[in-house]
């Protein structure tokens, strides 16, 4: 009933979206270890992803089989694999992704304040553990453009900063974006702001399909040494449309993922194309 709906929709487009996840051509056989549907239970697994891959699994014949890799995953598996994130760069085909940790990625908006209104600032709050996250916070901690620190408040923070809510971040115009361990979680909602995303040119990609995202179009490009940072806030100070443009931008690229029921047919065909991909009977 569910497939049945394809109908409905632009079959062009959810087609391109199915093959955008699932890159798999040939047919590859999974692995001894590979684990049957019947076996695919909680128990000793993330519970958000779990119940986020069950909520589709569910569908299929408690036969087929799935190589499930959970968490902030940025290297390609030698294997077929379901997998919420994935490099950019590269043949990433054995990555197959799904719609997984949505309730911490997947968080949309409604700002109410007009990016006119907010302050010409940046602001950026964030756990500051990787090497790329210090040294940005090296460059611009304390800087009068910049309101950025860490949440991780350790003795020995060197960044310390106010922990703020997602209300808060939305009085500047600009908003950090940088990636953690993976993606910048935030991205989802800071696109679906009348703030401005800013952040280097993404290596890893989620359902958000990362990789699609155009510089300057739906987010303001920074380098990824971050020495222009200071030119680029100034530049969309100055240019309020094109600030405006890229906003709008963000806001249409958001909407393509507000429709549960074709989100709900894409993550189905997804999987029904990895189950055909390994070589098993639907």
């Amino acid at each position: 009933k569910k497939l049945s709906m394809l109908k409905d929709f632009d079959q062009e487009y959810i087609e391109s979206r199915v093959n955008y996840y699932n890159r798999l051509e040939k047919t590859i056989e999974l692995p001894s270890n590979a684990v049957r549907l019947s076996d695919f239970k909680l128990k000793g697994r993330p519970k958000v992803y779990y119940f986020d891959a069950f909520e589709y699994t569910r569908y299929f014949s408690p036969d087929l089989k799935i190589c499930p890799l959970f968490g902030d995953i940025i290297h390609i598996p030698d294997e077929p694999s379901i997998v919420k994130s994935r490099p950019i760069a590269g043949d990433n085909t054995n990555s197959v992704v799904m719609k997984l940790e949505k309730i911490r990625h997947f968080l949309f908006l409604n700002d109410k304040k007009r990016f006119q209104d907010k302050k010409d600032m940046l602001i950026g709050r964030g756990k500051i553990r990787q090497e790329h996250r210090i040294r940005f916070m090296e460059k611009y901690y304390g800087h009068p453009m910049c309101d950025v620190g860490q949440v991780n408040i350790t003795p020995n923070a060197k960044f310390p900063a106010k922990r703020l809510t997602i209300g808060e971040h939305l009085d500047y115009k600009f908003i950090l974006c940088l990636e953690g361990n993976d993606v910048a979680s935030n991205l989802k909602w800071v696109m679906s702001s009348n703030s401005l995303a800013v952040m280097p040119k993404p290596k890893y990609e989620t359902w958000f399909m990362e990789g699609t995202l155009i510089p300057n179009h739906h987010y303001v490009l920074i380098k990824d040494d971050y020495s222009d940072l200071e030119e680029r806030l100034n530049y969309y100070i100055e240019n309020t449309d094109e600030a405006l443009k890229i906003i709008g931008n963000a806001h249409q690229y958001i909407e393509q993922f507000k429709n549960k029921d074709r989100e709900d047919l894409i993550n189905l065909l997804v999987l029904k194309k990895y189950f055909e991909k390994t070589g098993q009977s639907i």
